[in-house]
């Protein structure tokens, strides 16, 4: 048995800076057999493409032999493919801008290290994706926050005014499409705005995309980062949600000028991604298979959000609002003033019903009667008992909170 150190280690600013996901915390409480989870942001498992990566694997071992298991520079064919891909959404890009990483959340941390100094300020949404904010907490820099909510997006007015003010922002990171938690797309005149104000300010802007190709409803739109006419805009992707997790693949699209700091900056961190998952998925994408595999996954997503939308509206129509996406795997839900989702996330447990806290996402606090809901991963049934067993949760707050009310009423008369 090893015996632990008793000594006073001094830890590095960054360490005292991060702190855990708190979703990874709360989904170790929920993965029980009989519970109806509702909290991770999982892709349909029944539509992971199975059968065809593993012959993709299986071929690419056969074909490349020892090289699809030595280190390796990207894989240049797959850098051929994103920047086609990139093209083919509006955006001027050649090979040369893609730099390739494991997954969305590592070319967060990447971009937040290249522009970001201890102290210096970055632009993020009120409520927003863990990841982003672990990602400048890594750096150590200061989070300025711009309004944003689930009708809307991200309020580009008050983007403008953090931007000409003081302190200056160093960075912004903005989730165009399908917002984790909030589920919002940005409208086009806003993706244009927000392209104009990175180049007026010379500020760069993130545009953090992993779920714009899961859109099953409404007009598709071109990424920020379309707009971009002067490199201001730092386009961050992932094939974690249009093709599975575990392949730990994304991709950053930046100027050609910045792919070099880059490469030094990510060689710091694991040296480079898998050879050989790099070859697998360009198999799979060069056999023509991401496209029916998105449009099976798109009707799973769209069939599962109906099911939890009509759910909703039964159980809970006169208790709570929320919008209906066009896509992506959440809806973000407001519980009367006064429920707290943190205080009955045991209570919902409890019952074998789980969700993710609103409050989990919000930068500078606040949002306690809110939650976001993953629809994608759960069957359509199952979907329905959870959201009768949340309901039943959720009303015992609304009692509780009105009995408490009368109460304080009586002891104050």
């Amino acid at each position: 048995m090893t015996r632990m150190a008793n000594i006073p280690y001094r830890m590095s600013q960054t360490s005292a800076h991060l702190r855990r996901s708190v979703m990874r915390d709360l989904l170790s409480l929920a993965v029980s057999p009989d519970m109806i989870s509702f909290a991770g942001g999982l892709p349909a498992a029944d539509c992971l493409p199975l059968d065809q990566f593993r012959d993709c694997i299986d071929t690419v071992l056969r074909r490349d032999g020892p090289r699809a298991l030595q280190y390796g520079p990207p894989f240049a064919p797959l850098r051929d493919w994103l920047a086609v891909y990139m093209r083919s959404r509006g955006v001027e890009c050649a090979a040369e801008n893609i730099f390739i990483t494991n997954g969305a959340q590592q070319g967060l941390a990447i971009v937040a290290r290249l522009f970001l100094n201890p102290g210096d300020a970055a632009i993020v949404e009120e409520v927003t994706f863990t990841g982003v904010r672990q990602a400048i907490d890594g750096q150590g820099a200061i989070a300025l926050t711009i309004p944003a909510n689930a009708d809307t997006g991200a309020d580009i007015d008050a983007l403008e005014a953090v931007l000409r003010g003081s302190p200056l922002p160093r960075l912004a990171i903005l989730i165009s499409d399908f917002h984790n938690p909030l589920s919002v797309s940005l409208s086009l005149e806003k993706r244009e705005r927000v392209a104009s104000l990175a180049a007026e300010y010379e500020i760069p802007i993130v545009e953090d995309d992993p779920y714009s190709p899961l859109r099953y409803a409404g007009i598709t739109l071109p990424p920020i980062k379309a707009f971009d006419s002067v490199g201001a805009i730092i386009y961050v992707g992932s094939f974690s949600k249009m093709l599975a997790p575990a392949v730990r693949l994304g991709w950053i699209v930046a100027p050609a000028a910045l792919i070099p700091q880059i490469t030094v900056l990510r060689e710091t961190i694991d040296l480079e991604s898998s050879g050989l998952m790099q070859r697998a998925v360009f198999e799979f994408l060069s056999r023509g298979y991401l496209e029916p595999h998105l449009a099976a996954l798109n009707a799973t997503n769209r069939e599962r959000q109906a099911a939890m939308l009509a759910a909703l509206e039964e159980r809970l129509g006169d208790a709570a609002h929320w919008a209906a996406p066009e896509g992506g795997l959440f809806v973000w839900v407001t519980l009367p003033e006064g429920v707290d989702t943190w205080a009955m996330f045991q209570s919902a447990v409890d019952r074998r019903v789980a969700y993710i806290p609103g409050a989990a996402f919000a930068v500078n606090g606040g949002h306690a009667n809110t939650l976001r809901l993953n629809y994608s991963n759960v069957k359509p049934e199952m979907i329905r008992e959870g959201i009768r067993r949340l309901a039943a949760v959720v009303r015992e707050q609304v009692s509780e909170r009105a009995a408490a009310r009368i109460s304080a009423t009586g002891l104050e008369s």
